[in-house]
């Protein structure tokens, strides 16, 4: 059985709304996501991925919201995914010029994106609420 890929995500949560980027090869609404560094925790690769993928800065709430998987080129991956509060948006971010950003509600977040697993935690997940009470 193919090794599974260890990757984390960040739901960046800012006035009630989430944030979403284009993947680098389509058009496709992601996520910030990519794969778990060696010597980074997850929580520190969702908060890089943050800034690279989105240009956003914020606290990472330590307790995941839930993980999901999905195969691309026949692996098989698994995303734990964060919750994080931005306190502040960049002009300018590592990846500008290959993604577009958009602040959405959740439920229009949940319509653009493809992973089942993805939808499902992002729709089983209170954002009206503050970080810490959002995290069972």
């Amino acid at each position: 059985m193919p090794q599974t890929i260890p990757q984390s995500a960040v739901v960046a949560v800012r006035e009630g709304l989430i944030c979403v980027v284009t993947s680098r090869d389509s058009d496709r609404w992601v996520i910030p996501k990519g794969h778990i560094e060696a010597g980074q925790s997850p929580e520190e690769t969702a908060a890089c991925e943050a800034w690279e993928e989105a240009g956003l800065k914020g606290e990472v709430e330590p307790t995941p919201l839930g993980i999901y998987n999905y195969k691309k080129n026949d692996r098989r991956h698994e995303v734990t995914v964060f919750r994080m509060s931005v306190t502040a948006e960049h002009d300018l971010w590592p990846e500008k010029f290959v993604r577009q950003r958009q602040w959405v509600t959740i439920d229009e977040a949940i319509r653009r994106m493809r992973e089942e697993g993805l939808k499902e935690l992002l729709a089983a997940t209170d954002f009206s609420k503050p970080a810490d009470a959002a995290v069972s």
